[in-house]
C-alpha cells in the first residue's frame, strides 16, 4: 500500500512514528549481552567500598556498554575495562577483589584497573578463561600471593603490568612462553630471586620493568634479542656482579636504561657511549670503581644522568649535550673545580646535584643561562663561598637546596624565600644576620654552626637545626633573654 505524505498531520504523525521505531531500533541493537552485564555487575558486588562513586552507573537493566569505564566494539559486547584513581582525588579509590564473573566476559581484550589503591587478592585466575585477553594493567593497588607457574599459558597476551602491588616470591620461568609480549612490567612488588634466563624469548619486548623489588643474583646476559627494547628498569633490586655485555646490543633503540640502588660493580663499560637514543642513565648507589670513559661525549641526546654515590674517579669527560634536565654526580672521588659549562649552559635543567665533587668556587660567579626551572640544587661538601643570593633570588620554583659544609658568607635576611621552596640545609657555613618568619612554611630547615643571631621564629623543626650559631634564642633553644 502506497502512504501519501501530502496531508501535513499525517506527514507529522509519521515522522513521529518514524523516530520512536528508530529509537527502538537503537535501544534494541546497543543493549549489551546478558553476559557482559552479570559478569560486571559480579565485578561490582566483589567491591566493598566506592566513595566517589566510580561504579555508580552500573545499573541492572540499563545499557552496560555505557557504564563508566566500559567499552564495547564487537557486537555490543564488552571489550574493554577500564577504571582509574586519580592522585588528586583522594576518595577515587574501590576497595574490594576482582570478581571470577569478570570471566563471562568472553570478547574482553583489556583489563585496566590502575591506581585503585584497594583492590586485594591474589592472582586472578579468571585471565586464564578469557582468550581474547591481550592487555592487562591491575597497577597500583595490592594484589598478594605468587604469580602462578600456569602464567605461560596466557600466551595470547601482549602486555602484562602489576606494578605497584603485593607480590611475593619468584618470577615464573614459564613466563618465557608469554612469546607476544611488548611489555612486562612487574616493579614495585615484593619479587625475589633471580630473573629468569628464559626471558630472552620474548624478543618483541620494548618495555621490561622490575624495579623496586628484591631480585638478586647477577643480571642474566640475555639482551642480545631484545632488538626493539626501548626501556629497561632494573633498579631498587639486590643485583651484583658486572653490567652484562648483551646490554651494549639495545645500543640503537634503547631510551632509559636504570640499574641504581644496586650492587653492581666493575667499571662503567664503554659501550655505553654508543647509546645515542638514550634519553636516561641511572647507575647511582652502585659499586663502580674507575673512570667514567670518554664515549660518553657521544651521549649527545642525554636528558637525565644519575652517577652518584659510587667509587668513580678523575678525570670525568667532557659531555656535548646541549641541554641537560637533570645531573646527580654527588659522592664520588670527583675533583670538578667548577661546574662544567655544558651544564650552565643548559637552557633546561630542573635538578643539580654536585655534592663533594670537588668544587672550588664564588657563587656569587657562577652565572648559569636559566634558572627559571630549577627545582633541587645540592652543592653540599664542596669549597664554595660567596653568597647565593644573586642565584636564589631569581628562582621561584625552587624546592630544595642543599649548600652544607662549605664557606657561604651572607647575611640570610637578604634572602627570598619562595613559597614553593620545602628544604634548605644551610649548615656549617658562616651565614649571618636573623632567621626570616618564614621559615616557618619549610618542610626542612637546617641552619647549624654559623653565625646567625636573635628570636627562632615559632617553628616545628627540633634544636638541631639550630644548634651551633652565636646567638640564636626562643624555642626549641634556651629562653631569649629579656
Amino acid at each position: 500500500m502506497k502512504i501519501s505524505l501530502s496531508n501535513p498531520l499525517i506527514s507529522l504523525r509519521f515522522l513521529f512514528l518514524s523516530l520512536l521505531t528508530l529509537q527502538s531500533l537503537k535501544a534494541t541493537s546497543a543493549s549489551c549481552h546478558v553476559d557482559d552485564e552479570a559478569g560486571l555487575l559480579g565485578f561490582k558486588s566483589g567491591i566493598t567500598q566506592d566513595p566517589s562513586g566510580m561504579l555508580s552507573s552500573w545499573k541492572p537493566g540499563t545499557d552496560c556498554c555505557t557504564w563508566k569505564g566500559i567499552n564495547c566494539l564487537v557486537n555490543n559486547r564488552v571489550t574493554s575495562l577500564s577504571l582509574y584513581g586519580q592522585s588528586n582525588k583522594p576518595n577515587s579509590f574501590l576497595t574490594g577483589t576482582i570478581s571470577p564473573t569478570l570471566v563471562q566476559l568472553k570478547f574482553l581484550d583489556g583489563i585496566y584497573l590502575q591506581d585503585l589503591k584497594n583492590i586485594s587478592g591474589k592472582f586472578p585466575d579468571l585471565l586464564f578463561g578469557l582468550p581474547n585477553l591481550k592487555y592487562v594493567y591491575i597497577q597500583n593497588n595490592k594484589l598478594s600471593g605468587q604469580i602462578p607457574t600456569t602464567i605461560g599459558k596466557l600466551t595470547q597476551l601482549e602486555a602484562l603490568s602489576f606494578t605497584g602491588n603485593h607480590f611475593t616470591g619468584t618470577i615464573p620461568s614459564s613466563i618465557s612462553n608469554l612469546t607476544q609480549l611488548t611489555q612486562l612490567i612487574l616493579g614495585q612488588n615484593f619479587l625475589t630471586g633471580n630473573i629468569p634466563a628464559g626471558i630472552r624469548q620474548l624478543k618483541k619486548l620494548t618495555f621490561l620493568s622490575l624495579q623496586h623489588n628484591r631480585l638478586s643474583g647477577t643480571i642474566p646476559d640475555i639482551f642480545s634479542s631484545f632488538t626493539n627494547l626501548r626501556i629497561l628498569r632494573l633498579s631498587y633490586n639486590k643485583f651484583s656482579g658486572q653490567i652484562p655485555p648483551s646490554i651494549g646490543s639495545l645500543a640503537p633503540n634503547l631510551q632509559y636504561l636504570e640499574l641504581g640502588h644496586n650492587s653492581l660493580t666493575g667499571k662503567i663499560p664503554d659501550f655505553l657511549g654508543k647509546f645515542q637514543a638514550l634519553d636516561t642513565l641511572d647507575l647511582s648507589q652502585n659499586r663502580f670503581s674507575g673512570t667514567v670513559p670518554k664515549s660518553f661525549g657521544n651521549l649527545t641526546k642525554i636528558f637525565n644522568l644519575d652517577l652518584s654515590q659510587n667509587s668513580l674517579v678523575d678525570p670525568f669527560p667532557v659531555m656535548n649535550v646541549k641541554g641537560i634536565e637533570s645531573l646527580d654526580l654527588s659522592y664520588n672521588n670527583f675533583h670538578l673545580n667548577q661546574i662544567p659549562k655544558w651544564v650552565t649552559s643548559s637552557p633546561i635543567i630542573y635538578t643539580l646535584k654536585l655534592a663533594k665533587c670537588g668544587l672550588k668556587l664564588k657563587l656569587d660567579d657562577w652565572k648559569p643561562a636559566e634558572t627559571y626551572f630549577y627545582d633541587y640544587i645540592d652543592l653540599s661538601e664542596n669549597e664554595i663561598s660567596g653568597s647565593p643570593v644573586p642565584l636564589l633570588n631569581r628562582t621561584d620554583y625552587l624546592v630544595g637546596f642543599w649548600v652544607s659544609g662549605n664557606m657561604l658568607k651572607f647575611n640570610f635576611e637578604s634572602l627570598r624565600i619562595v613559597k614553593r621552596l620545602k628544604n634548605l640545609d644551610l649548615s656549617r657555613n658562616l651565614v649571618f644576620g636573623k632567621l626570616p618568619e618564614a621559615v616557618s612554611g619549610l618542610d626542612k630547615l637546617n641552619v647549624s654552626y654559623n653565625h646567625l643571631c636573635g628570636k627562632i621564629p615559632a617553628t616545628k623543626f627540633p634544636a638541631s637545626a639550630f644548634v651551633g650559631n652565636d646567638c640564636l634564642c626562643g624555642s626549641p633553644l634556651q629562653p631569649c633573654k629579656e
